[in-house]
């Protein structure tokens, strides 16, 4: 099968956007704005344990690095999709549109679609890992 030019391309441009939207959300937006223990404690207080902050920082920093770069990246974008399903989760009461106080969980949604289709694509052409 023949597979054309462009899907080279929106494999590669879906998996650099995701990827650094994970690190910007893993580094920037829970080490240092929201810090690891307030994320724990905001984990705490929807009723989730606390070291599962952590996990998600981990999760969310390495698949980032992973996918930006390519490497395994049908693992990576199967490892934060659950993350993403639960943060669409910790949303839902703040009502559908990210712009609502508290964020909605609009954008938490098409995270998840945007890993979900990576896992479908696969790496791309473009990519450190070469599929079979």
């Amino acid at each position: 099968m023949t597979i054309p030019r462009n899907y080279e391309l929106a494999a590669l441009l879906l998996r650099v956007t995701l990827g650094v939207v994970l690190i910007t959300h893993s580094l920037y937006l829970k080490l240092v704005v929201f810090t690891l223990p307030g994320t724990a404690e905001f984990f705490s207080s929807i009723g989730l344990p606390a070291f599962l902050a952590y996990l998600v920082f981990f999760v969310e920093a390495v698949s980032g690095i992973a996918l930006i770069v390519g490497f395994h990246s049908q693992i990576a974008a199967a490892m934060v999709a659950p993350i993403l399903l639960g943060a669409t989760w910790a949303h839902w009461d703040a009502g559908w549109l990210f712009a609502n106080e508290g964020g909605g969980w609009e954008y938490p949604l098409v995270l998840v679609l945007m890993a979900a289709t990576q896992v479908f694509l696969g790496n791309g052409r473009y990519a450190i890992t070469k599929e079979a």
